[in-house]
């Protein structure tokens, strides 16, 4: 077990706010064009009717703009593509620098699409955009666990979430009317992401690259003592450290392909958690509320926009509490937490949709649920589903684990988007029992497979699996792991 003491230093933490500055990118664009919605796709509209002399139907206005939402999320699959190349190719750090110029390009064709006159250049904007996000949800994480100790691991890595929601505030923000939701400004609003991303150009090039890559994917032992040095508080921890890398680089192969990633026994675990949770945190339901949100609440509130900030505001909130509680609860107990608090909020958002018409005054109620499911989803699967992989697996099959992650989470949330509008239609209340379905499946696999990872070095997690051709039922913490 590693030291509890803590290891903050300035460059350690300069390093991380340097580094999520990239999922704040994210965040703002995930949110921003919510509340300007009907203002966007009035745009679509004038686009087509400057071409076609008649306006869109509203099926194809409906299908349009799912598309554009939903593209960003297509785009970010497609990126996942190429994590685990630029990482092990160029470095955790360098890669966050190579594909922050995808968030740039991405944010100025968006600003180009209204003075163009084309619908088409603000969807290629976030399908660009959308290959940034693919890229830099997995580079991310794993530089940040990299670079943190083991006792700060998990709660320095939700920050990449903390990052994330904060910019999905502040784009609900920047997305209201009175702010630049307009008619005239909805174009720049796409562009000033940019802002934070000519800061990260700023600031991370001057902090170390991560030195489990220095010593065991370049071999450079001098360098990666150096890298240490500077993100720890003193020599003896640097060195202490250097010495659980190397025990660690001890057990790691050289290189790894994709097929023999998912071919090693014992690998297969970690890869059913990581399907398991990823799959389940996407599916249910937590994604829906926030695309559509506002449009959730319209029908039953005239201050529906408002009310999207509000979840944006519990967002953050309960994100800052994962925070808190990361190191102190740990991964496990804060993911069951979340699936089955998740499950009963969908449950009860099936009762009161379906009797709303009914019992009007069940509007608050159903208001009180969407914040249940934002808040329970911020507690742990929302933060943990994205950076879980990077401690499950060693070094070599870290970057495909963190590709594979990547994938699965915008898989899921491109499938959301795309769908939940004409699931709505469809299914009507009845779309959230689907959402309750895959949470609860999600929680008795996670109770019944998943270690504790809390306080534990990367190499001791890597030696649980690498002696589990007898599974194991309980590890050192007493929970239940595998069956």
């Amino acid at each position: 077990m590693a030291s509890q003491e803590n290891h903050l230093t300035a460059t350690l933490l300069t390093s991380i706010l340097a580094a999520v500055l990239g999922s704040f990118q994210i965040g703002y664009h995930t949110s921003n064009v919510n509340a300007p919605g009907k203002i966007i796709e009035e745009f679509f509209n004038n686009t087509w009717r400057a071409r076609h002399n008649q306006s869109m139907s509203d099926h194809s206005l409906t299908l349009l703009w799912s598309l554009s939402v939903s593209i960003k999320d297509f785009g970010a699959l497609l990126g996942s593509l190429g994590v685990k190349y630029l990482a092990d190719s160029y470095g955790r750090r360098n890669s966050i620098l190579i594909v922050n110029s995808l968030s740039v390009v991405g944010a100025c064709i968006m600003f180009a699409s209204k003075a163009s006159g084309l619908f088409e250049v603000l969807i290629l904007g976030r399908l660009v955009f959308g290959l940034f996000c693919g890229l830099v949800m997995s580079l991310n994480p794993l530089y940040i666990q990299e670079v943190s100790p083991t006792n700060l691991r998990g709660a320095f890595a939700t920050l990449n979430q903390v990052s994330f929601v904060s910019g999905t505030l502040v784009g609900m923000v920047a997305g209201l009317e009175m702010v630049l939701g307009t008619e005239d400004y909805w174009a720049m609003m796409l562009s000033l992401s940019v802002v934070p991303a000519i800061t990260q150009y700023l600031v991370l090039p001057f902090c170390p690259e991560s030195p489990r890559f220095l010593l065991i994917n370049q071999g450079e032992e001098h360098k990666a003592e150096a890298a240490l040095l500077r993100l720890r508080s003193t020599t003896d921890k640097a060195s202490c450290e250097l010495e659980e890398i190397k025990e660690e680089a001890a057990h790691s192969q050289s290189a790894l392909t994709i097929s023999k990633f998912f071919e090693k026994r014992s690998y297969r675990q970690p890869i059913i958690i990581i399907l398991t949770i990823t799959l389940g945190s996407q599916l249910s339901g937590f994604n829906a509320v926030m695309n559509y949100s506002t449009r959730i609440f319209q029908a039953k509130f005239d201050n529906a926009k408002y009310l999207t900030l509000g979840v944006g505001a519990v967002n953050v909130l309960f994100t800052l509490v994962a925070f808190f509680l990361m190191e102190r609860v740990g991964r496990r107990k804060l993911l069951l937490t979340g699936f089955i608090s998740i499950a009963m909020s969908n449950l009860l958002m099936t009762i009161v949709d379906y009797f709303l018409h009914l019992v009007p005054e069940l509007r608050s109620l159903q208001v009180l649920l969407v914040f249940c499911v934002v808040s329970a989803y911020e507690l742990g699967p929302g933060p943990i589903s994205w950076f879980l992989a990077a401690e499950l697996f060693d070094q070599p099959g870290r970057p495909i684990a963190m590709a594979f992650t990547s994938m699965l989470n915008w898989g899921g949330k491109f499938v959301l988007a795309l769908l939940f509008p004409p699931l709505l239609k469809i299914c009507g209340p009845c779309v959230y029992l689907i959402f309750m379905a895959m949470a609860l499946l999600t929680f008795i696999l996670t109770w019944m497979r998943l270690p504790e990872t809390r306080g534990r070095t990367f190499d001791d997690i890597a030696e649980e699996f690498r002696g589990a051709e007898e599974i194991p039922l309980h590890n050192s913490t007493g929970f239940n792991t595998f069956i």
